[in-house]
Parts: C-alpha cells; structure tokens; sequence
C-alpha cells in the first residue's frame, strides 16, 4: 500500500474542462482510519472540499465546489494511489459528475517540497 495522504498537498498535472480543477489547484489531503478528506482552491474554484474512505490503494470519495462564477457542482470519484519513483504521490481518478453531466479521467502529483 502507498504511504499517507495525511498533510499532503497535491495538483493537477493538467488541466481539465474550462470551468473545473486545473494546474492552479490544489488539494490538502487528510487521512485517518480509512476516512481521506482533503479542502481544494485555487484557478476557476473558491473553495471545494471532498470526503470519502480509502482501502488499500483505492479512494472512493465525493465532491463539492464553489466556482469563481457562483455556481456549485457535485461529484464521485475513484481513484488509484501510486508511489513515483521519486518518492511522491500520485493519484490516477476516474470522476462523474453528479450534479451535471460529465464524466473523465485526471492525475494528480503531490507538489514537490523544496
């Protein structure tokens, strides 16, 4: 199993639809017991939180955020936890929207701390 998300920072490594996460974001993950909950900001959001379980290396959690226009979204997302080779954290998700229509695929890498 990969390590702890506990106290990670991580962003994605690309960006998404207009609108929606993007390179600019990023997520303060929380883990304990099994339970990950993570805050998010940054880019077209103001503010976004998620909360959801982990087992083994699989998250499954939902989604919610306030956009720079004032609109709310929803979501479900499952994801992968894999160490790289440089030791960070990656997560490999595949998400629907549940709030709107949507679905995709993103990657998201802990931010290298220097």
């Amino acid at each position: 199993m990969a390590r702890s998300l506990d106290g990670l920072v991580l962003a994605p490594v690309a960006d998404q639809a207009p609108g929606q996460v993007g390179t600019r974001t990023r997520f303060t993950y929380h883990e304990r017991d099994g339970r990950i909950w993570a805050e998010y900001t940054g880019g077209d959001v103001v503010r976004g939180h998620l909360v959801g379980t982990r087992d083994g290396d699989a998250l499954d959690f939902r989604y919610v955020q306030l956009k720079q226009d004032g609109t709310t979204s929803s979501g479900h997302c499952l994801s992968t936890v894999v160490d790289l080779a440089d030791g960070r954290v990656r997560l490999e998700e595949r998400w629907q929207w549940e709030s709107q229509e949507g679905s995709g695929t993103s990657v998201v890498e802990e931010v290298a701390s220097f």
